[in-house]
């Protein structure tokens, strides 16, 4: 009785164990399948601005700041004394060479060349007798009627008085020059200033103000400034250009060309002061966008990098001994790839290794990303530089 009693229990006690063991089974099972149906998500990729790598000519060039003068100035004077009768320009007229600006009193100098013709008048008529008193006394000489002595004297008296009538041609001539300084004409064209002596005033030679300004502003100059390191590289350009080589003018944004000229000039040393070499260059101005006084941004175009590799300076990244760039791949992650770059200018840089045309590369959330972050296409900003915006294409 005892032993049934006690193999009873053993037997319950196994099935007990095995319901245990068996449960856990079950819920280890579960958890499993539960792990393998609800996976972690993935990290959404980072949003940045991508821009395409381009390939375009680029022009080579030195900038720097100068201002806007006259190609030519001239102060208008008066060159002989006398009373100002009257005016023949308009202020901030433009006038022609030549064209009458001011009318002196001439009176003065008309009676001078009176004067002088009066005078030339008397000695052609004392001129005319005595040749004909050399005449006959060269008569006489021959037939000894006459002294070697009267003909000498005569002979001279004729050259005296055509030496004399000389004499009043060139006091002619010199009266009809003041006479002619009494009309007041523009030296150069140009565009007149402010009146500086109104009608009716006596003026001189020695004033110093004069009558009025000229200014010559079309063709208008700009003169600049570069460093004295740049004289070599202007050489180089202008012996390999058969053409003077080109200056461009800007606002002093820089975003707005006003006018583009020629190079006209490289001063002939370099200002030790400063250690900036002067340059000129002239400008056709029929619009008169250019002024005299005004403050430009010059570039001395040196030449152009033909089919350069271009991205938005803001792509180029540096670290403490290189630059580079974050190259997007076909699978939309990004890698570091390091680049040379030759020159930035206006917002652009040129490569000279490391980038090909077409590539996609960050330009803006650099600092979310490292090498094989995956990025999707942000909107690009408006101006990008000179490489256009990638978007999300491929």
């Amino acid at each position: 009785m005892k032993s049934w009693s006690f193999q009873r229990r053993s037997i319950l006690l196994t099935a007990v164990a095995l319901l245990v063991l068996g449960g856990v089974a079950t819920l280890g099972l579960g958890r499993k399948a539960l792990s393998a149906k609800a996976p972690e998500p993935a990290a959404p990729p980072v949003n940045v601005t991508l821009v395409r790598v381009q390939q375009q000519d680029v022009p080579i060039y030195q900038a720097g700041v100068g201002t806007a003068t006259p190609l030519a100035s001239v102060t208008v004077k008066a060159r002989i004394d006398g009373q100002l009768d009257r005016v023949g320009f308009t202020e901030g007229q433009d006038v022609k060479a030549g064209q009458m600006l001011a009318q002196l009193d001439p009176r003065t100098q008309q009676a001078q060349l009176q004067q002088a013709q009066a005078q030339k008048a008397k000695d052609q008529a004392q001129l005319a007798n005595a040749r004909l008193d050399l005449k006959r006394y060269t008569t006489l000489l021959a037939q000894d009627a006459a002294t070697q002595q009267q003909f000498d004297t005569q002979k001279a008296l004729v050259a005296q008085l055509d030496a004399a009538v000389k004499t009043d041609d060139a006091q002619i001539n010199y009266a009809q020059v003041q006479l002619s300084f009494t009309n007041i004409v523009a030296p150069i064209s140009g565009r007149v200033g402010a009146r500086l002596v109104d009608p009716g005033n006596i003026v001189h030679a020695t004033d110093t103000n004069g009558l009025v300004v000229i200014n010559q502003i079309d063709p208008i100059a700009v003169v600049f400034t570069l460093p004295g390191d740049a004289v070599q590289d202007i050489n180089r350009a202008q012996q390999a250009s058969h053409q003077p080589l080109q200056v461009q003018a800007f606002t002093r944004d820089g975003k707005t060309l006003l006018a583009t000229g020629r190079l006209v000039l490289v001063n002939n040393q370099i200002d030790t002061s400063s250690g900036t070499v002067q340059l000129k260059g002239s400008f056709a101005n029929p619009a008169h966008r250019l002024w005299p006084g005004q403050y430009v941004n010059a570039h001395l175009v040196l030449g152009e990098r033909a089919r350069a590799i271009t991205v938005p300076a803001a792509v180029v990244q540096r670290s403490q001994d290189s630059t580079y760039a974050y190259v997007v791949k076909d699978d939309d992650t990004v890698r570091l790839q390091p680049i040379k770059v030759a020159q930035i200018q206006d917002g652009t840089a040129i490569i000279d290794a490391g980038l090909t045309a077409g590539e996609r590369v960050v330009l803006d959330g650099q600092y979310k990303i490292t090498t094989g972050t995956k990025v999707a296409a942000a909107p690009a900003p408006a101006a990008s530089g000179g490489a256009s915006a990638a978007g999300g294409s491929r």
